[in-house]
C-alpha cells in the first residue's frame, strides 16, 4: 500500500502490554516491579506510543497492590524514551464516580507534569460533552489528545452514529481518533462499511483501532482497518496478546507487511521482550493469552471477557454459579430496556447488577439501584435510545432528579473543600488521591520499588529461559539494574 508520495504507507503501533493486556489476562496484577526490567527492551522495539495507564490500572494499584499510582507513572515516563500514554474515562477518570471539572482538569495537569505525552480520553456513553474539560486541560498541559469512540452493537449505533461522533471529536480538536471495541464485537464485514465512514468524517485526523480478541475476529478486523487507511494499531506483545486481550503485535506486524505497509518495529527487541513476559508468566503463575474461539453468544450479551470471569467467581461465592447463563441472557434484556448503554465501566457493572437482581428476586426491576436510576435520569450523560416503559415505571424517576445539559455542570467543585481539609501543604497528587479514595486507602499506599521482587530468585532462571528461546539469536535485557546479554 502506497502513501501519497508513492512510498509504502507507514503502519504505527501503540503497545498495551503494560496496561490493557495484563488488565484483561492477569486481572490488572502486573506490578511496577515486574515492568521495570523490560522497559529498555520495549524502547528498542520502536513503538510509536506506549500505553501505561488506564482506569482499572490506577484503581487496582491503589485498592489491591497498594502502590502509589503517581510514582508508577513517573517511573515509567522517566525510564521509557517512547512517548507514554495515559487513558481516563472522561469525567469518571479512574473510578465510577462522576467528578467535577476542577478534579478532571487537575488530573490532566498532574499527568503532564509526570511525563505523559499522549492523553487518551473517552466517555462510556459516547456523550462527548463529558470530554470537554479533559480536552481543555489536556491542551493547556501540552499533551496530544487521543479521543476514543466506544463501539457496540444496537439498532442506534450504526455507521452514521459513529461518523457523527467522529465529527464532534474533530471539532473539539482531537489529535487522534480511535475506535475502541472493548468486547471484540467488530467483524470484518462491519469494518468494511464503518471504517471508511469514520475515515471520511475524520477529515485527515489519524485513525487508530483498539479491538479485543474475545470473538477471535480481531486480527481480520485489523487487516480491514489497515486497508481502509488507519495509521495506528493497539496491540500487545506475545504472550499477553489474544484471549480477552488485544491482538498479538507480532501477528499484526506480519499482516501489515503482507499488505505492503512499512513497519519500523524491531523484531529482535520484540522477541526479547516477549521472552521476558513468557518467563514472567511461568515464574509468577500468570496465564498466557490464547486465541479465542468464535462464540455467537457474545453478540447477544456483549459482556467483556474479564467481566464474565469476575461475574462467575462472584456468583459462585454467592452459591448461584449455576445461574450464570440465565443472568447473561437477562443482561441483554436489561441493556435493551435501558436504551442500549455500552458495556464498559461503569455501565457494564450496572447492567450486570440489575440483571442479577432481576434473576435472584424473580421479578424484573423490583429493585433498581441508585446508580441505574441516576443513569436513566441523565446523570451520567445522554442516553443513546428511548428506555422501556416497564423499566421507567419501576424506576419512578422524579422530574427533580432529571439532568439536562452536560452532566458535570451539576456537580459542585471539590478542590476548595479538599484543600481546606488537607491543608496548604497537600500536593496536587495528594488532593487527587483523596478525591478518588478514602483516607484509610490512601494511607496504605507505598511508592513502588522498581526492582524485581518476585516469588522466585529469578536472575539465573531468566537467563536460562531466554537462552532456550530458539527464535532469539542474541538476547540483551536490563534486569534489576544489570545489563544481561548472551548468544543462543
Amino acid at each position: 500500500m502506497k502513501g501519497s508520495r508513492g512510498k509504502p504507507r507507514r503502519m504505527r503501533f501503540v503497545d498495551v502490554t503494560l496496561r490493557d493486556a495484563h488488565q484483561c489476562l492477569w486481572s490488572t496484577r502486573m506490578t511496577a516491579e515486574m515492568m521495570a526490567p523490560v522497559l529498555a527492551t520495549i524502547d528498542r522495539a520502536g513503538f510509536d506510543i506506549v500505553n501505561i495507564l488506564g482506569g482499572a490500572v490506577f484503581d487496582v494499584a491503589v485498592r489491591f497492590l497498594h502502590e502509589n499510582p503517581w510514582r508508577r507513572v513517573q517511573m515509567l515516563c522517566e525510564r521509557l524514551e517512547t512517548p507514554c500514554d495515559a487513558l481516563t474515562r472522561g469525567q469518571s477518570l479512574y473510578t465510577f464516580e462522576l467528578f467535577p471539572d476542577d478534579v478532571v482538569e487537575l488530573n490532566a495537569h498532574v499527568l503532564a507534569r509526570l511525563g505523559i505525552k499522549v492523553f487518551t480520553i473517552y466517555d462510556a456513553l459516547n456523550d462527548n460533552r463529558n470530554l470537554e474539560s479533559s480536552f481543555r486541560a489536556g491542551r493547556e498541559a501540552g499533551m496530544r489528545i487521543s479521543a476514543w469512540m466506544t463501539y457496540t452493537l444496537s439498532p442506534v449505533h450504526d455507521d452514521a452514529y459513529y461518523a457523527a461522533r467522529a465529527r464532534e471529536l474533530v471539532g473539539m480538536g482531537a489529535d487522534y481518533l480511535c475506535i475502541k471495541d472493548p468486547s471484540g464485537l467488530l467483524t470484518p464485514e462491519r469494518g468494511r462499511t464503518l471504517f471508511p465512514a469514520v475515515m471520511a468524517a475524520g477529515g485527515g485526523v489519524p485513525l487508530q483501532l483498539h479491538s479485543h480478541c474475545q470473538s477471535g475476529l480481531a486480527p481480520e478486523v485489523y487487516t480491514e482497518a489497515m486497508k481502509a487507511g488507519f495509521e495506528y494499531a493497539y496491540t500487545a506483545l506475545d504472550p499477553l496478546g489474544n484471549g480477552a486481550s488485544l491482538p498479538s503485535t507480532q501477528e499484526i506486524v506480519a499482516r501489515a507487511r503482507r499488505l505492503g505497509l512499512d513497519v519500523a518495529l524491531d523484531d529482535q527487541a520484540m522477541g526479547e521482550a516477549s521472552a521476558y513476559f513468557d518467563w514472567l508468566c511461568a515464574s509468577e503463575g500468570k496465564p498466557r493469552g490464547k486465541v479465542a474461539q468464535y462464540d455467537p453468544a457474545l453478540y447477544e450479551h456483549q459482556i467483556p471477557g474479564g467481566m464474565i470471569s469476575n461475574l462467575r467467581s462472584q456468583l459462585e461465592g454467592m452459591g448461584i454459579g449455576h445461574r450464570l447463563q440465565e443472568i447473561m441472557e437477562e443482561a441483554a434484556r436489561v441493556r435493551r430496556d435501558l436504551g442500549y448503554p455500552i458495556l464498559v465501566s461503569p455501565f457494564a457493572q450496572y447492567i450486570i447488577t440489575q440483571a442479577v437482581l432481576n434473576v435472584v428476586q424473580g421479578e424484573r426491576y423490583r429493585t433498581v439501584p441508585d446508580e441505574v436510576r441516576r443513569y436513566a435520569a441523565g446523570g451520567y450523560g445522554r442516553v443513546a435510545a428511548p428506555m422501556a416503559p416497564e423499566f421507567l415505571e419501576r424506576a419512578a424517576i422524579r422530574d427533580a432528579e432529571r439532568v439536562a445539559g452536560r452532566a458535570a455542570e451539576h456537580v459542585e467543585p471539590w478542590l476548595p473543600r479538599l484543600r481546606a481539609r488537607l491543608g496548604a501543604a497537600a500536593s496536587d497528587e495528594q488532593l487527587l488521591l483523596h478525591a478518588f479514595y478514602d483516607d484509610a486507602m490512601v494511607a496504605q499506599l507505598r511508592d513502588p520499588i522498581p526492582d524485581c521482587r518476585f516469588r522466585t530468585t529469578p536472575m539465573e532462571e531468566l537467563v536460562r529461559h531466554l537462552a532456550s528461546r530458539r527464535d532469539i539469536a542474541r538476547a540483551r535485557i536490563r534486569f534489576a539494574g544489570v545489563d544481561l546479554s548472551f548468544s543462543a
